[in-house]
């Protein structure tokens, strides 16, 4: 498989959240985004794989499918697998794992699965497989057709290397990144967050005005497999373009103040501080800043996991007062598990989506038209 192959690209997503995916994988110019269970399917080449990883916020991890074929049996499976060029895939010195799923198929023992593909692989490249870290190729079997494909993401692509300080119950930035664009978040205007924890949303929000690509500061499986090329990689990094700074700032507030702490330095880390600012401030005390309306977004205890339910009826309701009070011509997002919590806010929604898995909790995102 050549730098020129074309290749089927997945892209893992948050399940409710595929077409968010599917339109920030068409903005960036990946070809034939479509929506799949799960996640997002295009085409590329390995540059395309490269890049994927670098710049989509909202994609969980990317997988290079480098085989699909039917399976009726274990005896089948191997001879197929052993039509790949792993050779061309994966390096001899790089350890790597498979891991195999089998649904509603002939081949039903996942782990005898695993074990042919492992060995077509040794036999292949001559490495043994290792039981955790190396690479990581999945085998998928489902009604009796396979897939394979090889994680190209290697750490969860949430994990930026930026967001180390984090409190209770932290939202990934692949899911703040989502919900942002859900509310037509571009950049191009201030977002508040009045109870930002450990800064999520207004740290997305900022590398999204400064155009700053999301995998800038970390590495990826991809670096370890035999078709990675340092050279070509670097120019997909150096043709990356950028924006200048906003004339707005991102702002967070929290009444807790080790909160604002942990944001304040995950700023720092993300080199994000010029753009941003947070302060101690309880939701009461909010105030619009001195800029054009933008995006207030928040995402609230819920009562499931922090605190009473009942003493946060109150949250909720001055959080909903504020916004009519003072903030005229902003858009307001809310996420919660709780529609009852998001009905004691008082403000009209226009668009509730559909439940989303975070934490362990079904939560939705609560929208409002400007107020």
């Amino acid at each position: 498989m050549t730098a020129s192959s074309v290749i089927e690209i997945f892209l893992s997503g948050t399940p409710g959240l595929e077409p968010v995916l599917r339109d920030e994988a068409k903005e960036a110019g990946f070809a034939n985004p479509q929506v799949v269970p799960g996640g997002v399917i295009c085409e590329g080449d390995w540059p395309d794989v490269w890049r994927a990883n670098l710049v989509l916020r909202g994609a969980g991890r990317v997988l290079a499918r480098v085989a699909r074929f039917r399976a009726m049996h274990l005896a089948q499976l191997d001879k197929r697998s052993r039509k790949i060029d792993w050779a061309g895939l994966l390096c001899p010195d790089v350890p790597f794992r498979v891991e195999a799923t089998c649904r509603k198929s002939r081949i039903y023992h996942a782990g005898a699965a695993a074990e042919r593909v492992s060995k077509a692989i040794t036999d292949a490249i001559g490495a043994e497989p290792v039981n955790k870290d190396g690479v990581s190729v999945r085998v998928r079997i489902e009604d009796d057709l396979c897939e394979i494909s090889v994680d190209t993401s290697g750490e969860p692509l949430h994990r930026r290397g930026h967001k180390q300080a984090v409190g209770k119950a932290p939202m990934r930035d692949t899911l703040a990144a989502l919900f942002l664009r859900s509310c037509g978040y571009d950049g191009s205007e201030p977002v508040i967050d009045p109870m930002c924890g450990s800064g999520t949303f207004v740290l997305q929000a900022a590398e999204i005005a400064l155009g700053l690509a999301p995998g800038r500061g970390r590495s990826f499986g991809f670096e370890r497999l035999a078709s990675f090329d340092r050279a070509d990689w670097d120019k997909v990094v150096n043709s990356q373009p950028s924006s200048a700074p906003p004339d707005h700032m991102h702002l967070g507030f929290d009444r807790d103040a080790g909160a604002v702490s942990n944001a304040t330095a995950n700023a720092t880390r993300a080199g994000l501080s010029q753009v941003t600012d947070f302060k101690h401030q309880a939701v009461a005390d909010l105030m619009p800043p001195a800029s054009h309306p933008g995006l207030v977004i928040v995402n609230p205890p819920y009562g499931a996991r922090i605190g009473n339910r009942k003493l946060l009826f109150a949250l909720y309701g001055s959080f909903g007062a504020v916004m009519k009070d003072r903030f005229k011509g902003w858009r307001v997002g809310v996420v919660t598990s709780d529609k009852g919590l998001a009905r004691a806010t008082g403000l009209k929604f226009a668009h509730v989506s559909a439940p989303i898995s975070h934490g362990g909790l079904k939560v939705q995102l609560f929208q409002t038209k400007p107020l």
